[in-house]
């Protein structure tokens, strides 16, 4: 695993030896990019951005979100072993200044925050979470994304999962085993 584009391209990460974490494949990852700079659905500047990266693993989304110069990511993990190789590649990358580990559950994370708003979140829940509906709606509710903020949903492409109706989809892609679904909310 490696990091794609910006200024650390082809600096490798750490990934874990269990099989608890599921790291976004690179080649996702890439196209998940790639739509966010080419489409024309999609209005969205990553330079000066604040990220969340929710259920941050080893924290491969939002490391690729610093090497094309977001400003700062909030990485939340709460399973010790991908918080341990979080901080490693925050540590080999140097970029412990424009990142912030909470370890902590995400449901939790998102009902303690009260000010820290997001022009870009990252969902990337487990295959197996049934819970998807709500922590939506709680993103809403809590106000995390900003106006016209983007949010990245990745889940098993054969997943139902029940969206709710404020939830407006602007593009879904299938790549091998995932599906990336962007969004944003409508007022």
């Amino acid at each position: 695993m490696r990091i794609i584009g910006g200024k650390m391209k082809g600096s490798s990460l750490f990934i874990p030896l269990n099989k608890n974490t599921r790291p976004l494949k690179d080649l996702a990852r890439e196209s998940i990019f790639n739509l966010l700079v080419h489409s024309k659905k999609i209005s969205f500047e990553l330079k000066k951005s604040n990220i969340l990266d929710l259920y941050a693993g080893t924290g491969s989304f939002g490391l690729e979100c610093i090497s094309r110069e977001a400003e700062n990511v909030s990485f939340v993990e709460k399973e010790k072993e991908a918080i341990k190789i979080l901080k490693k590649n925050i540590e080999k990358l140097n970029v412990q200044k424009v990142s912030n580990i909470y370890p902590i559950d995400v449901i939790n994370f998102i009902k303690k925050n009260t000010n820290q708003k997001f022009d870009l979140i990252f969902f990337d829940p487990p295959f197996n979470e049934k819970n998807i509906k709500n922590i939506i709606e709680l993103i809403f509710i809590k106000q995390l994304l900003k106006k016209n903020g983007i949010l990245i949903i990745h889940r098993n492409k054969n997943t139902i999962d029940y969206i709710p109706k404020n939830f407006n989809k602007i593009e879904e892609r299938t790549y091998g085993i995932s599906k990336i679904i962007f969004g944003n909310f409508l007022s």
